[in-house]
C-alpha cells in the first residue's frame, strides 16, 4: 500500500497534463492557423537531392499547421515549473532539471528550423544540417559534463553483466546518445501520429523503468510528458488537424536519451525505441548506397515513406510501427527488468 500515493502523484500529474493540453489545443490551432505557421514540402533534401517521390506523396499536407509541439513542451516545462509552488513538486535538480532543460533547449533549436521551413529560408528551406547539429551537440555536451563531473555519473549497466566504470568515454557516450536519439526521433515524425504513439510507448515504458528504481519524480516527469503526448495524438491521427514539428521531435527524442542515461538504463534504449533505430539505419543506408553503389535500396527513406509509396496506406503503416513499437518496448522492458534482477 505504500506505493499508493505515489502511483496517484504519477497518474494525477499525467492526467492534469493531458486535460490541459486538451483544454489548450483550440487556442493554439487558431493562433498557428493566423499566424500561417504552415508546414511546407521540402524539395530537397538534407543531402542536396531533389525530392519528386516525396513531394508526390505528402503535397497534399502543404499548409498543415506545424510547430505545435509547444503543446507537448510547454505543457510539461509549465506543470513542472508551477509544481515547485506546491507540496507537490517535481522541479527536483537531481531527477528533472536536465531533462527539462533538454526539452526546452532543443524545441528552441527546433522551432528555428521550423520557422525557417514555413518561410522558405535557406538553401533547403530549413536550418541547415551544420548548425543544427552544432546546438545540439553543444546541448549534449553541457549535459554529458553536467553528468560527469557534477553528478559523478561514469558507470554504464549491462543487464546480467552489471555496472562498468568506462571513466571519461561517459562524456562521448552521452554526447552520441542525446544526438543520435534527438535525429531519430526527428527522422521517424514524417507520417501522421507515427511519432507520437511511438513517443508514448517510449516514455512510459521508461516511466516503468524509473519508478521501479525508485526515481518517483523522473516517473512523474515521464507521466507529464505522456499525458501531453496523448493529447496532442488525440488531435494528430490521420488526418492531423497540426504536426508537433522539429520542436516537437527534436526535443522529445533528446529527452528520451537524456532519461535512459539518467536511468542508466541506455542499453535497452535500442529496444525500446526500437523504430526509430531501424527508421534512422534506413536513411543511413539509402545514403551510403547512393554514394558508392550510384543506386537505392528503398524507394524514399526514411523506411515508412517507402512503404507508403509501394502502396500502404498511411494509417497502416503507422499502427503496423506502433505495434512493432510496442513489442520491442516490452522486450526492452523485460531484459531491462531481468537486469535490475526483477523476475
Amino acid at each position: 500500500m505504500e506505493h499508493v500515493p505515489n502511483l496517484i502523484k504519477i497518474f494525477s500529474f499525467g492526467a492534469i497534463a493531458f486535460v490541459a493540453s486538451v483544454l489548450l489545443t483550440p487556442t493554439l490551432t487558431n493562433f498557428l492557423y493566423q499566424s500561417r505557421l504552415g508546414k511546407q514540402i521540402r524539395e530537397i533534401s538534407m543531402d542536396g537531392d531533389q525530392t519528386p517521390l516525396f513531394r508526390k506523396l505528402h503535397i497534399k499536407k502543404t499548409g498543415t499547421p506545424t510547430m505545435a509541439g509547444i503543446l507537448i513542451w510547454g505543457i510539461t516545462a509549465l506543470i513542472v515549473l508551477l509544481s515547485s509552488f506546491t507540496p507537490y513538486s517535481i522541479f527536483n535538480r537531481g531527477q528533472v532539471w536536465l531533462p527539462l532543460f533538454t526539452l526546452v533547449a532543443c524545441a528552441i533549436l527546433g522551432a528555428i528550423d521550423d520557422y525557417f521551413n514555413i518561410r522558405q529560408i535557406g538553401k533547403n528551406k530549413g536550418l541547415p544540417a551544420k548548425p543544427k547539429l552544432f546546438w545540439l551537440t553543444a546541448f549534449a555536451t553541457a549535459g554529458a559534463l553536467w553528468f560527469y563531473f557534477k553528478l559523478d555519473w561514469h558507470t554504464l549497466h549491462i543487464p546480467r553483466l552489471g555496472d562498468f566504470n568506462i571513466g571519461l568515454l561517459y562524456i562521448p557516450l552521452f554526447i552520441f546518445v542525446i544526438i543520435a536519439s534527438a535525429n531519430a526521433v526527428n527522422i521517424t515524425d514524417g507520417l501522421d501520429g507515427l511519432a507520437a504513439g511511438l513517443l508514448i510507448i517510449a516514455f512510459g515504458s521508461y516511466g516503468v523503468i524509473a519508478y521501479l528504481k525508485g526515481m518517483v519524480i523522473l516517473t512523474t516527469f515521464c507521466s507529464v510528458i505522456t499525458g501531453s503526448l496523448v493529447s496532442f495524438l488525440w488531435f494528430n491521427i490521420p488526418p492531423a488537424r497540426f504536426y508537433m514539428g522539429d520542436t516537437g521531435s527534436l526535443s522529445l527524442g533528446a529527452t528520451l536519451g537524456v532519461i535512459a542515461m539518467l536511468t542508466n538504463s541506455v542499453a535497452v534504449l535500442p529496444f525500446i525505441g526500437f523504430v526509430f533505430v531501424v527508421e534512422t539505419l534506413s536513411v543511413i543506408l539509402q545514403r551510403w548506397s547512393k554514394r558508392y553503389r550510384q543506386r537505392k535500396i528503398f524507394y524514399i527513406a526514411p523506411l515508412h515513406h517507402h512503404f507508403e509509396h509501394v502502396g500502404w496506406p498511411e494509417y497502416k503503416v503507422t499502427m503496423r510501427f506502433w505495434i512493432l513499437g510496442a513489442v520491442m518496448a516490452g522486450v526492452g522492458l523485460i531484459i531491462g527488468l531481468i537486469g535490475m534482477g526483477i523476475r
